[in-house]
């Protein structure tokens, strides 16, 4: 028997229009309420214990199918009504679902919106874990993802008009590069890369193969870091100052990896998000977890939190520094263009105004120097037998292709803190030979915001 719908214990997402309800039975449709459920359509991929936050895809064909609803002549003098079960898991999901909706089209605040999830006689959520085995040590609320999509939206990294999921469903597959956009255009993550595939005992194995680092440079006219840490542990204050370095002064987009491009790679990500565009610490990691499930994992979580206080004060003196760097860059400019209209009678001798235009660059402020070395090998040892990327990557690989319906398929911002300048020093690049396919065709943003060819940092 279906249960009838009480308004009064329902979250009111839109006045008398949009509600969100937990049910213990599906409900029937009637002539003036048309409800639906996400539970069984998006379901996460789980490596372990984890269960969530649904990737950018899901999040995507969700929004754009209850914008369809909404906008839907046949539905319109109905109430819609997006029920979920009692099971803890899926409750979770489907409120970040529908919180994002309504930060993302209707540009309410995070805060409030989660307000109103927990209106009416709705309980609270289970928070998310990491991808790993064992006790969690960090848990990451509804209200933490909804802020981490609130902040991408803010800063452009999230445009759903953009974004184009067939394209994202195309890359994250292990045999299509295993990789995910964290800020379109600019850093991209991914799992150590491979050659080939091959199939072992029904299931596709992708085996490397050595290159020489020296012939990635030359073909792709790119260099090369390496920053080495243990697998699962967390990089040293020198590795995350070189990490940030290669990527403020990087002229196009960073690719990072590690393993499986989750735990180490998701970190020092989640740095320069932090450094850069002010995300908390629980921001950085739900926005990278919807980006790329599974990243950040075990005392790595613990570390982002520990950083955000000294990474926004960072971030602060970077970009007080890089603005009086414009003004004096636009002082130079304004001098010489003054220089280039006065009449010939008092024009500066040219030796005068050189000395003027050196003695601005002078005062410029410049980044304390870094070692040049393209690598650094800090208490790195070879963990014997299969370590945690490892057994990520092997998970990973073993998963089906999701089949999407047809009907499923859609045709389907600029922040307050600007990114760093882009600075003219060489792109760095990685040393495995599947990627010099990479190296030298475009890769596609799933938003759409621009082509790319990316680096590599190991």
């Amino acid at each position: 028997m279906a249960e009838d719908f009480d308004q009064s214990s329902a979250a009111e997402i839109i006045k008398d229009r949009l509600y969100f309800t937990t049910l213990r039975l599906k409900p029937k449709n009637t002539a003036l309420i048309h409800y639906f459920s996400s539970d069984e359509e998006f379901v996460y991929e789980s490596f372990y214990s984890d269960f969530g936050p649904l990737n950018l895809a899901m999040l995507y064909r969700y929004c754009t199918k209850l914008h369809k609803r909404l906008k839907s002549l046949t539905l319109s003098k109905k109430k819609l009504v997006h029920f979920t079960s009692h099971e803890p898991k899926k409750r979770a999901n489907a409120a970040v679902l529908i919180g994002a909706y309504a930060v993302v089209y209707l540009k309410r605040d995070p805060d409030e919106v989660y307000r109103s999830l927990l209106s009416g006689n709705n309980s609270g959520f289970i928070c998310f874990r990491d991808a790993a085995v064992g006790e969690c040590s960090f848990s990451l609320s509804v209200l933490d993802c909804l802020h981490g999509i609130h902040k991408a939206v803010q800063h452009g990294f999230l445009d759903l008009d953009k974004f184009k999921v067939e394209d994202y469903e195309h890359y994250e597959r292990v045999e299509n590069g295993d990789m995910n956009w964290i800020i379109p255009g600019k850093i991209l993550a991914f799992s150590s890369p491979h050659s080939r595939s091959k199939m072992e005992n029904g299931y596709p194995v992708h085996s490397p193969e050595p290159t020489s680092r020296s012939s990635i440079s030359t073909e792709s006219q790119t260099c090369h870091h390496d920053l080495f840490f243990p697998d699962g542990s967390t990089p040293s204050d020198l590795i995350l100052r070189r990490f940030l370095h290669v990527c403020e002064s990087a002229p196009g987009a960073v690719a990072v990896h590690c393993k499986a491009g989750l735990g180490r790679t998701g970190t020092l990500i989640g740095c320069y998000l932090m450094k850069h565009f002010r995300f908390t610490g629980a921001e950085a990691i739900a926005w990278m977890r919807m980006c790329r499930p599974g990243s950040v994992i075990g005392p790595q979580q613990n570390f982002l939190l520990t950083k955000q206080r000294s990474l926004w004060v960072q971030g602060d003196v970077f970009r007080s520094k890089q603005k009086v760097q414009e003004q004096r860059q636009l002082r130079k400019l304004q001098l010489q263009q003054k220089q280039d209209n006065a009449p010939a009678n008092q024009k500066q001798p040219p030796e005068r105004m050189s000395r003027l235009l050196d003695a601005v660059d002078e005062l410029s402020i410049g980044n304390a120097p870094l070692r040049k070395s393209n690598s650094y090998d800090e208490n790195w040892s070879q963990d014997s037998g299969l370590s945690q990327g490892d057994r990520l990557c092997a998970l990973k690989g073993k998963r089906s292709p999701r089949s999407v319906s047809t009907s499923s398929r859609m045709n389907a911002s600029q922040g307050s803190i600007r990114p760093p300048v882009k600075s003219k020093a060489p792109l760095p690049f990685s040393s495995a030979k599947a990627v010099r396919h990479l190296s030298t065709n475009h890769i596609k943003s799933p938003f759409s915001l621009f082509s790319v060819r990316p680096a590599m940092i190991c």
